[in-house]
């Protein structure tokens, strides 16, 4: 695909359309008047088809538009932010066919209401600029979406692990071990697999896995623990079994160079993840969990040793599972990070299932609420020196009212010294959410009024407040500052 010949198209396709609608002209009448046929105009309006110099001569003179202003890459004022992206190429690294948008969809809306879109595209653009934004993040945001809009479940991938298994006699009944996934990739693909010292090169020591396709040899870091190379592992068998080629070379990745990457590194770890954690298996355990009326910490941390997978990944097949298949659909998934000796905790990854819910980032560099237990058990990690810190709480959050049950883990960072972070999913308490979960009619499980950050939050007496609420004071100036406005107007009315 040429992408300047693409956006000559496009561009002319825009210019015609606002030239023709500035004349009020239907395409009908468009049609009429040059005698050129309406589906070829209507090609032409979508960038489909860039007519020939008599045609665009014709269009001019009937539109009483000059030749040059016509066939010149210049757009107007009100579509030169809409020029920008075009030419960016921005739309075609992002196959909107995942999201059900074709791309000359959105040209249609562009160039039916310009100076709207305008406006909005100025504002992501102004937004994303205030909050320093990168490509990555607006790909990485762009994918939270697709996970989120398919509530992080793709039967396809899960019928392609079952398909996998059946053909590489898997057993998923139990836990597949290092040994049976280098097998597969040795045997099967050609693999060589080396294990490395990664950390004597102070560049790569927040890298996992390296792989060289030339040779086809994946260097593995030794500092990795079993569930992280089963992870790295399962990953490569889901880029080759998937016929993926559009791909990241290390985990975790330094780089990408468009969407599709990304998204391909999304297919490829949903997939490890759904083979080193298979979904009926999960089901039953987890069936046998949530009978219980009283489980300890031992159970779920026994649970999650089941399968041969890091809590990380064991928390984020729960986001895949709870909503599909426990009817669950209400739910967040939070990863904190904590470097020990600092008073900040930040988020590094979040997931929303259904609406967004309460805990979300925040980028004004406020302080997350430190009753969160998602902080406390970091806090309890470094205070026990624990390798990996359970716990469970009941939060209701001040704003809302709204509580959800929140499980969170928390473990050492292996690649950056002196960080610990801690992985949560939390799941709306409703009516029958407390059905499934037999263990919600007991007392045992501590609550807590929680809040978002502690510079919005109205809980009063907070022994864990990290800073004062200026952003809720201000908000509360403002509006008894309106109270007192709306007075003296109907009082001088």
């Amino acid at each position: 695909m040429n992408v300047e010949k693409d956006y000559i198209k496009l561009i002319f396709g825009l210019k015609l359309k606002q030239a023709r609608t500035n004349k009020n002209l239907s395409l009908f009448g468009l049609a009429k008047i040059t005698e050129l046929s309406k589906s070829y105009l209507n090609e032409i309006e979508k960038g489909k088809k860039y007519p020939k110099t008599d045609k665009i001569i014709l269009l001019a003179d009937k539109l009483e538009v000059s030749y040059d202003s016509m066939v010149s890459l210049k757009l107007d004022n009100n579509l030169a932010p809409i020029g920008e992206i075009l030419k960016s190429g921005i739309l075609k690294e992002i196959p909107l066919d995942v999201f059900g948008i074709q791309e000359n969809d959105l040209i249609d809306i562009i160039a039916n209401a310009p100076a709207k879109v305008n406006a909005f595209i100025s504002t992501i653009i102004e937004i994303a600029q205030h909050y320093n934004l990168t490509r990555e993040s607006f790909f990485l945001a762009a994918l939270r979406s697709y996970q989120e809009a398919h509530n992080n479940y793709f039967e396809d991938l899960e019928k392609k692990v079952l398909d996998f298994s059946k053909a590489f006699h898997v057993n998923m009944n139990t836990k597949i071990s290092v040994d049976e996934l280098k097998a597969i990739l040795i045997e099967e693909y050609g693999y060589t697999i080396k294990e490395l010292i990664f950390s004597e090169q102070e560049q790569l020591g927040d890298l996992r896995s390296i792989f060289v396709p030339k040779s086809k040899t994946l260097l593995l870091s030794l500092d990795i623990d079993e569930a992280q190379k089963a992870f790295i592992l399962a990953k490569e068998i889901a880029y080759n079994y998937l016929e993926i080629k559009e791909r990241l070379y290390t985990f975790s990745w330094i780089k990408f160079d468009n969407f599709d990457q990304v998204l391909n590194n999304f297919y490829a770890s949903y997939f490890a993840g759904a083979l080193l954690i298979p979904r009926q298996l999960l089901i039953d355990k987890l069936d046998v969990f949530l009978s219980k009326t009283d489980p300890k910490t031992e159970e779920m941390i026994e649970l999650m040793g089941a399968f041969n997978a890091s809590p990380e990944s064991f928390y984020q097949r729960l986001t895949n599972i709870l909503p599909k298949d426990f009817q669950l659909k209400n739910l967040f998934f939070l990863r904190l990070s904590h470097q020990i000796g600092s008073d900040t905790y930040q988020i590094k990854k979040e997931l929303h299932i259904t609406n967004q819910q309460e805990p979300h980032a925040n980028e004004m560099n406020e302080h997350y609420c430190r009753r969160w237990v998602s902080v406390k058990t970091i806090v309890e990690a470094i205070k026990q020196n624990k390798t990996h810190c359970f716990s469970a709480q009941i939060s209701r959050y001040d704003n809302s009212s709204n509580e959800y049950l929140v499980f969170s883990s928390a473990t050492e960072d292996p690649f950056k010294k002196d960080c610990l972070r801690s992985i949560s999913v939390g799941i709306l308490i409703t009516p029958s959410m407390k059905k499934k979960f037999k263990f919600m009619e007991n007392q045992t499980i501590p609550k807590q009024l929680v809040g978002v950050t502690c510079e919005t939050c109205a809980v009063k007496n907070c022994l864990e407040r990290a800073s004062p609420p200026i952003q809720l004071e201000q908000k509360t100036r403002n509006e008894n500052t309106d109270l007192i406005v709306q007075q003296y107007m109907e009082k001088f009315s």
